[in-house]
């Protein structure tokens, strides 16, 4: 546990943090040509099970099966670019968006890719069950198939293009309608052997120890790609067992802060690797503080606001983080643009404000010490998520909340939380994906289904925040829009659904030996068809 009067480690210097800023994107000399063959050993810090993008946009999920399975778009860092769509418009309404599909691609069982199976996972997976899509998707009635490569998106209300094109790298990954129509879609077995048209086929997933994928010898880039024979994910939970792998050189990479800080601060002096933030520009995150409303402690706001004065955010940022984050502002991070503001409502830490406000809220200290009693569920997605769970617990017994930290692995957190709602806090965070209402809207607007994993399963509903959500999505002018988020940050930061406290990018640390690495914006979530090995 971290002590309040202790620093966890020493903060990283300004040197060490522009060191970590700074990532190359592993590519040989010029006089140096790929080399095909190898196998890339990749750490992965806990698993989720599933391993379909079209049912779960989850980190866990595109970080294996991206390279399996491929979304209609991706992003680098030139822009948006074709994968499975080739072209991309928009009626003058926004009402009708029409995508040409690539010809000439194979599912991995050898099916031809067609028009049928994007409308099909638009209408069944991404509309219905696929946890940030579900409400991106919710104006959406029809995907019509003009020929076998033209599909029609019909839309009651306005899909801006610009939203639908960002959300199509993380919610756009179609599965194949010949083996899912028919199916118990959520208890489809290739949810966990999954089938796609990307540069690696899956093999193997052996529970608690690695997945395995292999080189697809009919990837539609040609023959050429991809370099590597296979890809093996090894499940590592324990952090200093993962930089030990990584210094012995059984593993080849580790991202989303999979070690340690002081892991990370150690190996960024080691030549023999690569670290820094390079390929997370579209993963930026914040870690949060989740409440349950149902529990009417929680549902009162009184009582929020003096929980997040009793978060000395900053202390975090220095210790958890080693400086390496900021404040939050609400569910949109600074690096939102211009639907991003910082002119909105916060929190100073001031305890002795918060037990004020927690007496004038009806919650005095009782006889055993504390003024109330909070069961705490924290994510087990990294070191610090578990440290801020810790620290948050600190915190909160400093102006007399008493806090259990109930420990778990991935599904029964995610079950824990959005499905049982068993628990009065947690904490975790949350990746913002190129637009607010590709990822965080879905955080705070009611509605999505039972069960979704990082959604609003809180019991918190606003009509009001329902509304400006739905019409800023719906909206096509640019800066209206921006002005609607804006007002949407502000609600959340005045209403306290959820704490986004801390945004902060994630760190990866990556063997010299792996080549074209974090070269695109999402790197550690898309295909790697151009990533090879020198050994």
């Amino acid at each position: 546990m971290i002590q309040k009067k202790v620093a966890l480690r020493a903060s990283l210097g300004s040197a060490a943090l522009c060191a970590l800023s700074v990532m190359t994107t592993g590519a040989a000399s010029a006089e140096d040509a790929p080399k095909h063959g190898g196998t890339a050993i990749i750490h992965m810090a806990s698993e989720q099970r599933a391993l379909n993008p079209a049912l779960r946009a989850s980190t866990g999920v595109y970080n294996i099966t991206g390279k399996i399975m491929e979304p209609l778009i991706d992003k680098s860092y030139d822009g948006y670019e074709p994968v499975l769509a080739t072209e991309w418009s928009t009626s003058d309404d926004g009402k009708h968006i029409t995508v040409k599909l690539r010809e000439g691609v194979k599912w991995h069982d050898g099916e031809p890719f067609t028009c049928a199976d994007v409308s099909f996972s638009a209408m069944e997976l991404w509309k219905k069950l696929l946890n940030y899509s579900s409400t991106l998707q919710q104006n959406l009635d029809s995907v019509d198939c003009t020929d076998d490569f033209t599909a029609v998106f019909n839309y009651s209300k306005p899909m801006p293009l610009s939203l639908f094109v960002a959300a199509m790298p993380d919610l756009g990954h179609p599965v194949a309608k010949h083996l899912y129509e028919g199916t118990d879609i959520l208890k489809n077995p290739y949810n966990t052997a999954p089938v796609g048209t990307g540069p690696f086929k899956f093999v193997e997933y052996e529970r608690g120890q690695y997945v395995m994928a292999e080189r697809n010898p009919d990837y539609w880039r040609g023959e050429e790609f991809p370099y590597l024979d296979r890809i093996v994910w090894r499940f590592i939970r324990d952090k200093s067992a993962a930089a030990a792998a990584l210094e012995s050189g059984e593993v080849h990479e580790s991202g989303f802060n999979g070690v340690s800080m002081s892991d990370i601060e150690r190996l960024s002096k080691d030549e023999r690797f690569e670290v820094g933030t390079m390929g997370y520009e579209n993963n930026v995150a914040h870690s949060t503080v989740e409440f349950n409303h149902r529990n009417p402690i929680m549902a009162d706001l009184k009582v929020r606001q003096a929980m997040y004065h009793g978060l000395d955010i900053d202390y975090a940022i220095k210790t958890i983080m080693r400086g390496f984050a900021k404040p939050g502002r609400g569910p949109v991070p600074s690096a939102g643009g211009a639907n991003y503001t910082d002119q909105v409502t916060t929190y100073d830490y001031d305890p002795e404000l918060a037990m004020k406000m927690l007496d004038e809220a009806g919650y005095p200290v009782k006889d055993d010490g504390f003024r109330f009693h909070l069961r705490h569920r924290p994510a087990p997605w990294g070191e610090y998520t578990q440290l801020w769970g810790e620290y948050y617990a600190q915190a909160m017994r400093e102006i007399g909340i008493d806090v259990e930290i109930l420990t778990n692995d991935a599904p029964g957190f995610l079950n824990g939380v959005y499905r049982d709602y068993d628990f009065d806090t947690a904490n975790g965070w949350h990746q913002f994906r190129s637009d607010p209402a590709v990822s965080t809207m879905v955080w705070l607007r009611s509605g999505a289904p039972a069960g979704t994993p990082w959604s609003n399963q809180f019991g918190w509903q606003s009509d009001e925040m329902d509304t400006m959500i739905d019409e800023a999505q719906a909206e096509l002018d640019p800066e209206k829009r921006a002005a609607d988020y804006h007002a949407i940050q502000a609600k959340s930061m005045d209403e306290i659904p959820v704490i986004f406290a801390i945004e902060h990018p994630f760190i990866s640390v990556t063997s010299t030996k792996l080549k074209n690495h974090h070269n695109t914006p999402r790197w550690n979530s898309s295909s790697w068809y151009d990533l090879w090995l020198d050994e």
